[in-house]
């Protein structure tokens, strides 16, 4: 069984974290049957933005990394205090722990944001949200920001924005499965 964590801040965005819960959930079902996601966070109760609550199934701290294959962050807003949560030590140190054991990690939009302060990026090409202020901050981090919707640069992706969140999912799901099965899952939810 693959497993991947999904890691969440407070302020997360619900839909982006929402498609990693569908994609791994339809081929836990649907698909080649082989892949299982759980969630964690620094606190047992991460409020999104926009306010609904979610109980994660483990804390950072409780975390084996050796247990699982990948790692998914999705973005959030500022506003509801993704940052505080995203840019905490104990939040990098587990980022820089899956990329140390070369595992998948994806992000979606600004969830690239921990990974480049986490030191992963440096030198390495990525992308997040399509917005100067964010482009720029990802380029102090030492990474080579490309103008593209989804990159892929040694078994990191990172994406633009919401609209990139579904296919994001389905090439985690290509990277710990096959593509074969990837696209039964794209085809069977309609993409």
């Amino acid at each position: 069984m693959k497993k991947v964590l999904l890691l969440l801040a407070n302020g997360f965005e619900t839909f982006e974290a929402s498609v990693f819960i569908d994609i791994i959930g339809w081929n836990l079902v649907e698909g080649d049957c082989s892949t299982q996601l759980f969630t964690c966070g620094l606190n047992k109760e991460i409020k999104s933005s926009f306010n609904q609550e979610l109980v994660v199934d483990f804390l950072i701290d409780e975390v084996n990394i050796d247990d699982f294959d990948a790692l998914a962050i999705p973005g959030g807003f500022e506003v509801y205090g993704f940052y505080d949560d995203a840019y905490a030590e104990i939040f990098l140190e587990l980022i820089r722990g899956f990329k140390s054991k070369n595992k998948i990690i994806a992000s979606i939009c600004v969830g690239a944001l921990p990974l480049g302060k986490s030191g992963i990026l440096k030198d390495k090409k990525g992308t997040t949200y399509n917005s100067i202020v964010r482009r720029e901050a990802l380029t102090d981090f030492g990474v080579h920001v490309l103008n593209q919707p989804i990159v892929l640069d040694d078994n990191v992706i990172t994406s633009w924005n919401p609209a990139t969140a579904i296919e994001v999912a389905l090439l985690l799901l290509e990277l710990l499965t096959s593509k074969n099965n990837a696209d039964n899952i794209r085809k069977l939810m309609g993409f």
